[in-house]
Parts: structure tokens; sequence; C-alpha cells
């Protein structure tokens, strides 16, 4: 390879890094820990279960500790095997309710059915869906709430602080919190309607009761995995405003339990998300040239492989993706090893992604809770 092509495969790599870079700066000046205001009414958090009976106590405690804001908890048990149900029982709050979603019906995924089964309970103005592994701090409900009435938002997200306790989870985890402050510019999502700029975390989503009844809720998209993206698109669509907030302060989730289980649970959104042919070569390129590749440039600049001009390119390139990383870092209360993780952190995620777009005959079903969904692969 010539020196001219080095020159310009680094000149890429530095156009493509400072894309992330300018947008994180726009958006985590953008996104706020919203405040609690008194007089929000009435919200229902739902919590669907399955087989959660390692989360679901200190779930269900930290929802019934909500203050500034009155609360019913609603937790679905979906066909659990262990002793989920149990567990809640033995919570004994008033404000608490058990319940048994019905047997999951053809066309449907499990989360969203037991979510639209508990929105038909609940009794909030607002409902606030919180996944089983979500710990919410004492004044989030009645923050994001809040934020609903302020923006008139009819949708309102955020991501948890996410807790990544082993190398694989670092490895993986992290990508949420990047890829929505770097490529996601929430200025233009909050003054334009269009449903593409529409972005929700599913862990924790409040809407507005009577929105979501009118746009149909999760029945609307009763076949999808990714239920964050697709319920914001949705409620776009359909003419109401959605927001996101800066959630660390408000919440803590554990997603997964090391690397392979986090492998297969994004593997089970690759299926609607990165992983098409058109969409996963532009984000290869985006990624891969901005954050994988600058260090590779400079290990091969230090070996004497590579020009001066593109060594001094590779090298602003990686000084940027560092610092998009670690500005990100610090604004979500990730851990500091995540930051020199991060282009193998990349990597890994532009792996699972091909691997669920080339392995069809592998990847042609979505794996989730002992549950299989059919899906296109592409």
């Amino acid at each position: 390879m010539t020196d001219s092509i080095l020159t310009a495969l680094a000149l890429l790599c530095l156009v493509t890094a400072l894309l992330p870079a300018v947008l994180a700066a726009v958006n985590l000046a953008a996104l706020r820990r919203p405040m609690p205001e008194t007089g929000t009414g009435l919200v229902s958090i739902l919590i669907p279960a399955r087989n959660e009976a390692g989360n679901i106590d200190a779930t269900v405690r930290a929802a019934l500790a909500s203050a500034s804001v009155p609360v019913e908890v609603i937790v679905g048990d979906d066909h659990s095997t262990d002793a989920t149900a149990e567990i809640v029982r033995a919570v004994g709050d008033p404000r608490l309710r058990l319940v048994s979603v019905p047997a999951l019906p053809e066309g449907w995924t499990g989360k969203n059915h037991a979510c639209s089964h508990m929105a038909g309970l609940a009794r909030g103005d607002h409902l606030l869906f919180l996944d089983a592994d979500v710990r919410l701090e004492a004044e989030a409900a009645a923050a994001v709430a809040a934020q609903a009435r302020r923006t008139g938002a009819a949708l309102v997200s955020g991501v948890p602080r996410q807790r990544t306790d082993t190398l694989g989870e670092m490895l993986t985890v992290p990508m949420i919190d990047f890829l929505l402050l770097g490529f996601l510019p929430v200025p233009l999502m909050r003054r334009l309607p269009d449903p593409s700029l529409g972005a929700a975390c599913g862990q924790l989503i409040l809407v507005d009761r009577a929105a979501y009844t009118a746009v149909g809720g999760h029945a609307a998209i009763r076949k999808s995995l990714h239920d964050g993206v697709r319920l914001a698109r949705l409620f776009r669509a359909a003419g109401y405003r959605t927001d996101l907030v800066a959630a660390a302060a408000l919440a803590t989730c554990r997603m997964y339990d090391g690397f392979t289980q986090a492998w297969a649970g994004f593997s089970k959104n690759a299926h609607e998300g990165m992983a098409t042919p058109r969409a996963l070569p532009v984000w290869t390129l985006l990624l891969g040239c901005g954050q994988v590749l600058p260090p590779l440039l400079i290990l091969a600049g230090l070996l004497g492989l590579v020009p001066a001009s593109a060594l001094a390119l590779g090298g602003l390139a990686l000084a940027l993706s560092l610092a998009t990383r670690t500005a990100v870092t610090v604004a979500v209360r990730a851990p500091w090893a995540t930051i020199p993780l991060h282009p193998a952190a990349v990597a890994v995620a532009l792996a699972i992604q091909w691997n669920v777009l080339l392995r069809r005959e592998r990847a042609g079903a979505a794996t989730w809770k002992g549950r299989s969904y059919p899906v296109s692969g592409g």
C-alpha cells in the first residue's frame, strides 16, 4: 500500500472519529438529569418478570421506595419456573400486585405481551415500564414523570447506569451509551418529529397512558425484539413527542452476567439493529475506521510500516476516540477500565453484528429466556 493511500486512510479515520466526538459533546450538554416535581399523579411501575428470582426482590423494593410521587407496582409473572412469584408475594406491600401473564399468543414476543397485559391493569396516568434487573433511585419515577409533564413528551426514556462486573461485560455493554451519545443528534430529535430519530432504552420507559392506548401500545409492536427503538418510533409516527434524559443517576442495571450472556443478548437485538445488508457496511466504516483502526495505525507507525503523516493523523484519531469514550464514561458513571478497552469493545460489537448477518442458519431465530422467535436475519 502506497504512502498516499495510507495517509488517506488515516485521514478517513480522523474524520470518522470526529463525528461521534462532536455529537457526544453536543448530546452531553443537551441531556440532563430531570428534577422531580410533586403533583404528577399516580405512576404505575410495570415490571415483566420471567425467571427473575435473583433480581426481583431488590427491583420491587426499590420501586416501592419511590418518593415524591404516588406509585403502584405491578409485576407480571411470565410463566416463571423459579421462585419469582413467591419472592414477590413475600414483599407484602398493598401498593404491589403480582399478576400472571396469560399464555404467549402466536406472533408476540414475551416482553411485549407481558407489558401489554400489565398496561391493561394499571391505574396510573403514566406507565413506567421497567426491566426486572433495574434498580430505581428514590426520586426516579417522579423525575421522569415531571420531565414528561414539563416537555409535553408522551414518552420519556433514559439509559440507567450499567453495572459491568466482568471483562466480558466491559467489552460489550458500554457500547449502548457510546452509540446513543455518539450517533443520535439529541437536539435535532427534540426539534423534529421524524420517526427515524426516535430512540429509547427498553430498560426504562415512561409513557403517557392515553397516548400509549391511542397508538396501540405494545400490541402495535408485538413481534419486535427491540421495544425501545420501536416504541419510540411508533409514538413519533403518530405525532407524539418523545424525549431522552440522563438516567445514570436515576437507576442502575446489570444487564448480563458475563460475556456469553452478553453476546447472546446483543445478538438478539442485532436482528432489528445494525445487522442489515445496507446498514452494517456503513456502521462498519464509521466505527471501524473511527474507533478500531487508529491504534492499529499507531502500532504500524511505531514499527515503521506507515509514513509519518499517517502516524500523526492516526494519533489524532485515537486521541479523539478515547477522549469521546472518556467523556461518555464520566457522564454515565461507567468503569474507567472501559476507556482503554474501547477499541476492542467496538470490534466486539461489530463482530456480533456481522455474525448475526452472515450466519443466518445460526441466527435465524432469536432465543431468550427459553423462548425462540423467528426473525428474518436481515
